[in-house]
C-alpha cells in the first residue's frame, strides 16, 4: 500500500506496527538477558500499545492444537501465526494446526515462516530453504482456500541477501527483513535496497530487534532510534507496509530499548501515515 492510499483511508502509524510473539519466558535462557520474563504475547501487545502480534512457535511451544492457547488473541486487532517456527522447525501437523485456527480466530490474517532460509549456499535448489518452491505453491493454495484467504509471510536476514532466494520470495505476500547484529545496522539502508530488488512484488516489513540477539547484549538506543526513524520514513514513503518489534517475551525486563520504543510508539502511533511531521 502506498502512503497516499493509507492516508486516504485514515490509516494511523500504529495500524502498521506488529509485535513478534513467543510464549512467555521463551528467551529466558541463552541470550544474555538481564532477567526472567513472565510477559505473555497479549500482555505485551497492550503494554506497548501494539494490538497486532505475530505468534511464532519457539522450542516447540506452544504445542498444537492451538485453539485454547489462542483464545486471548481474540482481544487483538490482528494476528499472524507461524507455520514454520523458530530454527526453521515445521511439519504437516504444525502447519495444519495453524490453518485450523482460521475457524476460531477471526482476526487471523496470515501465517509466518521463521528462520526459513539456510545460511549457506545450497548444494541443491531444494536445500536453500525449509520448503521448496513447489511446496510453497501448495501452501499458497491452502491459504487461498477455506473461505478466508491468509497472507504468506517470511523472514529474511541481512546475511542471506547474497543467496538465490528470489524464486521463494516470489511466492510470499510479505517479506520481513531483519539485521541480525546491531553493529550491521550501519548498512540498513543499502541492505534494504537489496531486499526491494529481490522481492519487488511482495509487501516489505522492517524487523526491529529490541535486544542485540546476534551479539547477546543490549541494543544501543541510538541503533534502536535509527531502526525506528528509518522505518517510519519508509512507511510514509510507501517503501514498507509495516514494522515488527521483537520480542514480546522481553517486554517486562526493564530494558532501556523496550521503554524507549514504548514511548516512541505512544508519541508517533496515532499520527496519520500521510502526515509529514
Amino acid at each position: 500500500m502506498k502512503n497516499s492510499d493509507a492516508a486516504a483511508k485514515g490509516k494511523r502509524v500504529r495500524d502498521c506496527f506488529w509485535l513478534w510473539g513467543h510464549e512467555a519466558g521463551a528467551h529466558n535462557n541463552g541470550w544474555g538477558l538481564p532477567g526472567l520474563s513472565r510477559m505473555t504475547p497479549v500482555e505485551a501487545g497492550f503494554y506497548l500499545g501494539v494490538p497486532r502480534v505475530i505468534m511464532v512457535r519457539y522450542d516447540d511451544k506452544p504445542a498444537p492444537p492451538y485453539q485454547q492457547y489462542a483464545l486471548p488473541f481474540k482481544a487483538l486487532e490482528e494476528v499472524v501465526w507461524s507455520i514454520v517456527g523458530a530454527a526453521g522447525t515445521t511439519g504437516s501437523e504444525e502447519r495444519q494446526a495453524t490453518l485450523d485456527l482460521r475457524a476460531t480466530l477471526p482476526n487471523l490474517s496470515g501465517v509466518m515462516m521463521d528462520d526459513f532460509f539456510k545460511n549457506a549456499a545450497p548444494t541443491t535448489p531444494d536445500g536453500l530453504a525449509v520448503l521448496s518452491v513447489e511446496q510453497l505453491r501448495q501452501v499458497r493454495a491452502q491459504l487461498a482456500s477455506g473461505g478466508r484467504p491468509l497472507d504468506l509471510w517470511v523472514v529474511l536476514y541481512d546475511h542471506q541477501l547474497s543467496l538465490p532466494v528470489g524464486d521463494h520470495l516470489a511466492q510470499c505476500d510479505k517479506v520481513s527483513f531483519w539485521t541480525w547484529k546491531g553493529a550491521d545496522l550501519v548498512d540498513l539502508e543499502a541492505n534494504f535496497a537489496k531486499v526491494e530488488a529481490l522481492a519487488p512484488a511482495a509487501g516489505k516489513m522492517l524487523g526491529c530487534y529490541m535486544w542485540d540477539y546476534g551479539q547477546g547484549k543490549p541494543m544501543p538506543i541510538e541503533w534502536m532510534e535509527r531502526q525506528c526513524e528509518l522505518g517510519l520514513r519508509w512507511l510514509r514513503e510507501g517503501r514498507i507496509e509495516g514494522m515488527i518489534f521483537l520480542a514480546t517475551c522481553i517486554g517486562d525486563l526493564g530494558l532501556e530499548t523496550v521503554e524507549w520504543t514504548r514511548e516512541w510508539i505512544s508519541r508517533v502511533g496515532d499520527e496519520c501515515i500521510g502526515a509529514v511531521p
